[in-house]
């Protein structure tokens, strides 16, 4: 049984939750091993000595170089205004468990931080004095940074805090290590309330302040607070304020820098030893229960392995299951004989995410039918690529990729109507097998940039710069009776991650194999390699 826990102990629980800003969300007064620790003033005297120096050696972040132009750009939309982009906070999985911590996109766009950095971070970008040298020479706000500093073995958090705590957690990055990684100027986190409220108001020339509000609940909160007491407690309009600053942040994710390019092709790159684990895992994995999962773990570990983690729940669909768009089960059985959809992507340090799928016959060859319906998939994503050239929008690759669809479902005798007819706003009845969009912007996020707006996004020209995905599908569903039989229970689809350049479209993904013979030959290869 563990150990009673006193009322000092939930005192120094309740400061511990006052010193760590968003604590208290994953922190209670409950009994857990991590609130039964010695509180003896002899522990803690013992706890702060005898330990090696651990002051690490930072470099600047390669993206550091990118940052300041972001950041400038954001300024430039919302002069005068403070900008505040928090981090986020730990996810509770379960109980006292979190989710491994992932930081909010726009955070690390800005910041030019990965992985796990910074839970509860949160960026300021704060309105140059219009009089400044600054602003004459064209800047109009200053970014810091604030986060919790450093709990290393020189302090009493070290050890008694197990949220920043190094003992707990690791080495984590205090206030000068963040400023060296990121070239932003980092303070403590207590600091945030009183950098928040400095000069805001509703009055002519006060500040404003917007926020990205779904964010971190309390920064939110915060800000409100600060609103309300300084004359602007209208929570429509404030609402309405913080989802320009949302939309501006994703909009100005559409177009890459180089930076962007570099880290999309290393998660391209990452996928594809992905998808070479997994096909070495699919002979040994055949007819076996769950052993969907079994080709999940194989893929998933390789997105460990040379990534951060996956970008997002990988599909892996076997047979009934690949028709079904978004099943993320994995729990079926992989059969011989059967078609296998797979949609995974690593996503490396950096957080930019690769989104590829590619679909196997899980003996290694491909029946007549399977071939032909593969094909016409293929066929659909190619229109879908030549149609995307500079200038184009998502719905001409959209209309091209549904055409060669269309056509082939009225050449298999399964459209009950023309395929001009099918095509009309007024039609529509290929889609009952392909009712999914085919197209979608890919960076940070694996549905990058959707808090946009339409006309920026489906509506808009598609400009060098911007990475996307083309994925065509067909989709028959085990239980339609409008097909004939031997259709049903194949679901395919092909996606690939394209840079729109100056002289038009570029598979990124080229190097993952998608003609039937390559995609025969890559299994048989893989399968060798196994044995």
């Amino acid at each position: 049984m563990g150990e009673v826990v006193t009322e000092k102990d939930k005192e120094y629980e309740a400061e511990e939750r006052k010193s760590a800003p968003g604590a208290d969300q994953a922190m209670s007064d409950r009994v857990n091993n991590r609130s039964l620790r010695p509180r003896s003033e002899a522990f803690k005297d013992f706890m702060k000595s005898g330990w090696a120096d651990d002051e690490p050696d930072i470099e600047p972040l390669e993206s550091s170089k990118f940052t300041p132009a972001r950041l400038a750009a954001l300024g430039k939309a919302f002069p005068g205004e403070r900008l505040v982009i928090p981090a986020g906070q730990p996810k509770v999985r379960n109980n006292d468990c979190d989710y491994m911590f992932r930081p909010d996109t726009a955070f690390a766009y800005y910041t030019g931080l990965g992985v796990d950095y910074e839970a509860g971070a949160v960026l300021v970008l704060n309105p140059v004095d219009p009089d400044s040298e600054e602003a004459k020479a064209g800047q109009t706000h200053t970014p810091e940074l604030f986060v919790a500093p450093r709990a290393d073995n020189s302090t009493t958090d070290f050890f008694m805090n197990p949220h920043y705590g190094e003992y707990w957690v690791g080495p984590r990055a205090g206030l000068k290590e963040m400023t060296a990684m990121t070239g932003i100027e980092t303070h403590d986190i207590a600091q945030l309330a009183d950098a928040l409220s400095k000069d805001v108001g509703a009055e002519a020339g006060a500040v404003r302040v917007r926020v990205m509000r779904e964010t971190d609940p309390q920064i939110t909160a915060l800000v409100e607070s600060i609103r309300q007491a300084n004359g602007a407690a209208d929570p429509d309009k404030n609402a309405a304020s913080d989802d320009k600053l949302h939309e501006f942040t994703s909009e100005a994710r559409m177009v890459k820098d180089s930076y962007e390019v570099s880290e999309m092709r290393k998660a391209v790159d990452a996928t594809k030893h992905g998808f070479d684990r997994l096909l070495s895992s699919l002979p040994s994995a055949l007819d076996k229960p769950r052993s969907e999962r079994i080709l999940e773990g194989a893929f998933n570990a390789v997105s460990r392995e040379l990534g951060n983690a996956v970008g997002y729940d990988s599909i892996v669909a076997s047979g009934p299951h690949a028709p079904i768009l978004h099943w993320m089960r994995n729990t079926g059985v992989v059969k011989t004989g059967d078609m296998l959809l797979v949609d995974a992507g690593v996503e490396v340090d950096s957080l930019y995410t690769a989104d590829i799928t590619r679909t196997f016959p899980t003996n290694g060859k491909f029946t007549d039918l399977q071939k032909r319906l593969y094909q016409a998939v293929l066929d659909s994503q190619q229109a879908g690529f030549e149609a995307a050239k500079p200038g184009a929008t998502y719905s001409d690759i959209h209309h091209a990729c549904m055409r060669v669809i269309a056509e082939r479902l009225h050449d298999w005798g399964l459209l009950p109507v023309s395929v001009e007819e099918s095509l009309s706003p007024e039609g529509q009845q290929h889609r009952r097998w392909l009712a999914c969009g085919v197209a979608h912007h890919l960076g940070l996020d694996v549905h990058d940039c959707a808090q946009a707006r339409f006309e920026a996004y489906q509506g808009a020209p598609i400009r060098p710069g911007m990475i996307f995905t083309i994925e065509p599908g067909l989709y028959f569903r085990e239980d339609d009776l409008l097909i004939p039989p031997e259709y049903r229970g194949i679901g395919i689809r092909i996606e690939d991650d394209v840079l729109m350049t100056e002289n038009g479209p570029e598979w990124i993904s080229a190097g993952i194999p998608k003609e039937i013979d390559d995609v025969e030959a890559w299994m048989a290869d893989r399968a060798a390699a196994a044995k």
